[in-house]
């Protein structure tokens, strides 16, 4: 109430409001106040994430503790029991304590994973890891479309791209260019999550997958960037088939799911198809030769980024900047401003620092700080500024629109 008291102050000032809307809004509020039981906070979010934690950990080391001294029947058993024990007390959980149910049938599905390697361990199924990681993510698919869950929305779509890696892993092991493949899926995918659940109402979701996307975009730079230091003359290049596939899961899969937003969601994964073709292409080969204390001289090959991949990189972050401005998305905003300053402090160490004594590039590594972090705070909220505006104006001509309706 003291935060609706301050708004409804200020529109009053403002002319939007007049008194009478004004009172009718405090007794309407005042009502819902009393009637509404109040809600999970986020210290019983905190206990429940943390239960199941423990639970699944708990649970895991007392299998382990006591796995040799079970046949396979009883093995099988309390596998299949670990599962279902946890999924029936969601049940049970459900009418009562909808929080404690999510968490249970989460901690269940994540059991199915286990339990599937460990079944495959049991009766000594022919091995084919990415086959257990598919089963896993259709078990994670079947909760959420019987749950509408949000944790096992998140299981889902986390499951689904890590079973096309493995897949494609699997597929391209021990050939050249492997991490390069490994990476552009990552990158892709990891844009389509960062972009896609931008601004919907299960939070849950969008904050869990934005932060795992963001942690997997930024290796699968570094992978993009080092896959070729593992390639050596021993090996093929990867088969034309698994190219394809590659290919698939990187272009046609995103950009088919990345439809269902029209414009506003095609255009940055076709960006970042683009960025992650040419990226693993900005390296150049430095040979430097050597010798040993015993008088042998020797010449050895390393590979390093080019301007052009921390140029690219930039880039990236700017357009990332300048889309969230474009779908008013402060997040997204706030990821580009932050993309871009981490571009130019690995500039900085890779290329910059290592020429300089030790001092100066301290006091050189300070002024990028100091200046370049205010330079880009200042940007950011001026960014934000224009933003804000639009908003409310928007929200404000809608309900003028409704009222004369």
């Amino acid at each position: 109430m003291p935060d609706i008291e301050s708004l409804l102050t200020r529109w009053q000032s403002a002319g939007v409001l007049d008194a009478a809307t004004a009172a009718r809004i405090r007794a309407h509020e005042s009502q819902s106040a009393t009637k509404e039981s109040p809600g999970l906070k986020w210290q019983g979010i905190t206990a429940l994430i943390l239960g199941a934690i423990l639970l699944a950990c708990g649970v895991v080391l007392f299998i382990s503790a006591h796995w040799d001294q079970l046949g396979p029947g009883a093995r099988f058993t309390l596998v299949c029991a670990m599962v279902a024990v946890f999924h029936i007390a969601g049940g049970f959980a459900r009418p009562r304590f909808l929080g404690l149910s999510t968490a249970l049938h989460a901690v269940g599905t994540v059991a199915t994973g286990a339990a599937i390697a460990l079944v495959g361990q049991i009766f000594n199924i022919q091995e084919h890891w990415p086959a257990a990681v598919l089963l896993w993510a259709l078990c994670a698919l079947v909760g959420w479309a019987l749950l509408h869950d949000q944790a096992q929305q998140i299981l889902a779509l986390l499951l689904v791209p890590a079973w096309i890696v493995c897949e494609l892993d699997f597929r391209m092991s021990g050939h050249i260019g492997e991490g390069i493949y490994m990476g552009r899926v990552i990158f892709v995918w990891a844009i389509l999550y960062i972009t896609f659940f931008l601004g919907s109402r299960r939070r849950a979701v969008q904050g869990i997958l934005f932060a795992v996307s963001i942690v997997a975009a930024v290796l699968s730079i570094y992978g993009m960037l080092s896959a070729w230091e593992s390639g050596n003359s021993s090996q093929s290049f990867i088969p034309f088939g698994a190219r394809v596939w590659a290919w698939i899961a990187i272009a046609a899969v995103p950009l088919l799911v990345a439809a269902f937003h029209g414009h506003k969601g095609l255009a940055p994964i076709a960006v970042a198809i683009a960025f992650c073709l040419a990226l693993p292409w900005c390296y150049r080969s430095i040979t430097e030769s050597y010798t040993t204390p015993d008088g042998f001289t020797g010449t050895w090959v390393r590979t390093e980024s080019t301007l052009a991949a921390y140029a690219l990189v930039a880039a990236f972050a700017v357009f990332l900047c300048w889309w969230g401005v474009h779908l008013a998305s402060r997040a997204l905003v706030n990821l580009g401003i932050v993309g871009f300053a981490a571009t130019v402090a690995w500039f900085y160490f890779s290329d910059i620092l290592n020429k300089m004594n030790r001092s100066l590039g301290l006091i050189g590594l300070g002024i990028l700080f100091l200046a370049g972090g205010w330079a880009l705070e200042k940007m950011r909220r001026r960014i934000l500024a224009r933003m804000a505006p639009a908003t409310p104006s928007a929200a404000a001509a809608g309900d003028v629109k409704g009222g004369a309706q």
